[in-house]
Parts: C-alpha cells; sequence; structure tokens
C-alpha cells in the first residue's frame, strides 16, 4: 500500500512538471480571485469605517455646536430685556431659538450644504409644535431608543437599505445637560416636567447614503480585476519562457543542495564534536535550548587537583615545542582515565589537571571514581617516566564536599565549579607532597573501609588553618575494580 501511495505521488508531480504553465494559469487564476475577494472585503471594510467615522464626527459637532449654544449664548442673551426663546422665533419679535430648534435647523443647513446626508432630532417627548415629526418613525428609530436608554454612550447603528439606497443610520444618545435642566422643566410646552441629569432627552441621527461611494468602489474593483488578468497572462508568458531553463539547471541545483547538505551535516558533526570536548553533554544541550547561565548545587562531590612535579625544571631543559608534546602526552593519559571512570574533567592549567565525580549527574560512587584514577594518575606518571627518561612526579590532592557547577558569561564558555570544597582541594595539592595523594578528612571518612591511608597528621593550610591530612597509599585487598 505504500509503494503504490509513494508511485501515485511520484506520478502526480511529474505530471506537474510536465505541465507546469497549465498549473502556474491555475495558480494565477485562484490568486487573483482571492486577490479580488480581499480587496472587495477591505473596500466593505474601509466604507463601513469611513461611514462611522464622518458620522461620528458630525455628530460630534452638532451636539456641540448646540451646547455651545445652549451653556453660552442663550444664557447670555436671556439676560437682555425683552429677548425670548421659542420654537417659532421666527415670527416672534426679539426672540431666540430654543436649542433643540438650533440644532434641528443646524443639521438641515448641513443637508443643504450636503444634500447626501440628513441629520434628526426626535425623541419619546417630543414638544407640541413637533409632535408629527419629533417622535420616532419607523423600527430603526425604535431601536435605536430603547438602545440608548440602557447604553447612552454606545452609538447606535446599521448599514440598511434607506427609502431604497443603501445607506448608512447612525444614532447618537441626546444627554440632558445641568445647563438645560430648568428651561425644559419650565417651559409651559415642555411634555415631561421630571427631568434629571443624564436622562434620554432625545437622538441625534445621521443618514448617509452609500450607493454613489459603492458604486466607484466597484467600479474601481473592475479596473483592477482587467489590470490584474492582463498582468497575469504577462506573467504566465514570461514564466513558461523560462521553464525550460530552469529544467536544466534543477539538476545541477539538486545536486548541489545535497552537497551543500552533506557538508553542513559534517561541521555541524564537527561543532557537537567540539562543544562536547569543552562542556558536559547535558549542559550543552540545555545552552543550545538557549539557557544563557546555568548554576546548580550539587552535595556530595569530589574534586582533584594535580601537579605535575619538576615540569619547571624540565621546561629548561628542552625546547618548547618538544615540552608542549611531552604535556599532551601525559594529559591526554589522564583524559583517557577520565572517561574510564566517567569523571567530569574541568579544566587545565599550566601543567595542573583538575577533575571532579558526581556533576553534572549525581553518583554514590564519586569518591571512590576519583581515588581510582589518582593511583592511576601516579602509576601513569611512572610509566611515562620509564618510556621518556624523565624524573617527573605529580602531586595531587582531593577533598569532597557540596559545589556550585555551571556555565555563565557569553564568550569562551567553561564549565566550571564554585565553592569551599574547590577550594579545600586545591589547598591538598599545593600543600601536598610530591608523588603523594593527599586527602581531607571528609575524603578519608568517605574512603577508609576500601583503601590504605596513611595518616599525614595535622598541617598549617593557607586560608583554612590546621587540618588534619591523609595520604592515600593503595587499594586494600579486593577493592580493585
Amino acid at each position: 500500500m505504500d509503494k503504490l501511495i509513494y508511485r501515485v505521488t511520484t506520478l502526480f508531480i511529474h505530471q506537474l512538471y510536465k505541465r507546469t504553465a497549465l498549473v502556474l494559469s491555475l495558480m494565477f487564476c485562484i490568486g487573483i480571485t482571492a486577490s479580488l475577494w480581499n480587496t472587495y472585503r477591505l473596500s466593505s471594510d474601509l466604507i463601513k469605517s469611513q461611514a462611522l467615522q464622518s458620522a461620528s464626527h458630525y455628530a460630534e459637532s452638532i451636539k456641540e455646536a448646540r451646547t455651545l449654544y445652549s451653556s453660552e449664548v442663550v444664557p447670555n442673551a436671556m439676560k437682555v430685556e425683552g429677548i425670548s426663546m421659542t420654537h417659532d422665533y421666527r415670527t416672534t419679535e426679539g426672540a431666540i431659538p430654543i436649542p433643540a430648534t438650533f440644532l434641528i435647523e443646524l443639521g438641515e443647513r448641513i443637508r443643504l450644504k450636503n444634500p447626501e446626508m440628513s441629520v434628526r432630532l426626535y425623541s419619546n417627548y417630543p414638544f407640541p409644535s413637533r409632535q408629527a415629526e419629533g417622535g420616532p418613525r419607523d423600527n430603526f428609530e425604535y431601536k435605536a431608543i430603547r438602545h440608548l436608554e440602557k447604553n447612552p454612550d454606545v452609538p447606535f447603528y446599521q448599514f440598511v437599505d434607506f427609502q431604497g439606497r443603501p445607506s448608512f443610520r447612525y444614532a447618537e444618545a441626546d444627554i440632558m445637560r445641568p445647563s438645560c435642566i430648568s428651561c425644559h422643566n419650565n417651559h409651559p410646552d415642555s411634555p415631561k416636567k421630571d427631568w434629571k441629569v443624564g436622562d434620554l432627552r432625545g437622538v441625534l441621527e445621521i443618514t448617509q447614503p452609500l450607493d454613489a461611494v459603492i458604486e466607484t468602489t466597484h467600479a474601481g474593483l473592475r479596473d483592477t480585476f482587467l489590470t490584474l488578468v492582463g498582468l497575469s497572462v504577462l506573467g504566465v508568458a514570461g514564466i513558461t519562457l523560462v521553464i525550460s531553463k530552469l529544467r536544466q539547471t534543477s539538476t545541477e541545483l539538486e545536486r548541489r543542495v545535497i552537497e551543500r547538505t552533506a557538508e553542513l551535516a559534517e561541521e555541524k558533526e564537527k561543532s557537537e564534536s567540539l562543544l562536547l570536548n569543552i562542556l558536559p553533554e547535558q549542559i550543552a544541550d540545555r545552552l543550545k535550548e538557549g539557557h544563557h547561565q546555568i548554576a546548580e548545587g550539587f552535595a556530595d562531590v569530589t574534586i582533584l587537583f594535580a601537579d605535575i612535579v619538576g615540569f619547571t625544571l624540565l621546561s629548561e631543559k628542552i625546547p618548547p615545542k618538544d615540552l608542549v608534546i611531552l604535556l599532551n602526552k601525559i594529559f591526554s593519559e589522564f583524559d583517557c582515565l577520565s572517561d574510564r571512570y566517567g569523571l567530569e574533567k574541568i579544566k587545565t592549567i599550566g601543567d595542573a589537571y583538575m577533575v571532579a565525580s558526581g556533576l553534572p549527574i549525581p553518583r554514590t560512587d564519586h569518591v571512590e571514581a576519583v581515588a581510582e584514577m589518582a593511583l592511576d594518575m601516579q602509576e601513569a606518571i611512572a610509566n611515562f617516566n620509564l618510556e621518556n627518561n624523565c624524573e617527573l612526579s605529580i602531586r595531587i590532592g582531593i577533598n569532597s564536599g557540596p559545589v556550585i557547577a555551571g556555565v555563565i558569561g557569553t564568550k569562551k564558555f567553561i564549565y566550571d565549579l564554585w565553592g569551599d570544597a574547590v577550594n579545600t582541594a586545591s589547598r591538598m595539592e599545593s600543600h601536598g607532597i610530591p608523588g603523594a595523594i593527599q586527602v581531607t578528612t571528609s575524603t578519608y571518612n568517605l574512603l577508609q573501609n576500601k583503601y590504605i591511608f596513611q595518616e599525614r597528621g595535622v598541617i598549617s593550610v593557607k586560608g583554612k588553618g590546621e587540618m588534619k591530612t591523609y595520604l592515600l597509599v593503595g587499594r586494600k585487598i579486593g577493592n580493585r575494580e
């Protein structure tokens, strides 16, 4: 079944290659359709957004004009003797329009300037003079009043057919303001006498027909469609001309990709190998996952410091190149021992060598593993002296205890250890005896049942004071791993 699926898939892909021009034509058609649909959708959204923004601005301007009129103009005008305020101010001498009449006539002026827009003010409580046209007249207006009574701060709008034309109807709440309370509650013709600040006294509606805008948009879409079709034809023709050349180079490109992929894989493997030579595998994996700083505490770790005694004197007798070769032989043998016992090589400084056991993966036999390596290091130095006619010896210090281990910084990563146990292990080496393995009491207590020790006694250790130390001499019978 799997072979059949593979053969069918391969045949299908082969046929696609043979009919590239047809496939490209289909893709262009699909792309044009998707582009036009997306353009149409974006145009519709833009029309709606602009209609909403325009209506909102108009409504805000009209309401602000009415507020300015009612709060600034009317109070000052009413201070003048003989001036009154009424809806029929045109036929009344010395009269000015009430704010509602001012707003209605302002909306009418705007409509005359912009015939495509209408402004209407209506309410559940119209004055008797506006009873015929001042109340809600259709389903939208009833819905607007109900909505704004509950949510006066949220405009109500719909895209509907209005008077046979696609239109945008926008309604905002006209809220009773402090400057209007007295007038409305005391006016003899007011249909409501208990107005309070914040009551919905009316609805300001702005209606914008959208048919002209929609027709202009559709005309633009038609032009866009024709342009895209023309460009697609030219594009398909041009691509068809270069298909043959692409097919010729395809095989060569595939060959190069295979070669480069193999080279990249090889380089990646080299990089991984180099990284694992510097850091423990677990730490390297965490760094690759994005951990920039790694620090962990380990309660039971054994640390070994070793220094080659006589190396400085030897460096004065032989050329530097030969000296490096000898040192590399010694440390390479130490590296083999570290791998054999599963220890973590921390670093080398000059002719000093540092390893640890019990990290980054804790182990119960950490101290035994270090002891075994220390004894084998002595044997390795003895063999080296025989093979190279040298008289080198090694001074080793060991301590067990808690440490902090990790990687810090951003360059030249190194897995390092910190803590008093590390410093004490270093002091065991520097205050040790050439050719001997000096350990602390904590290490001695862990090893005394399996290894042979010689008590060195109490010595003065720099930075630590008086310390009792022991010399690891060898293994007890039956303890060789």
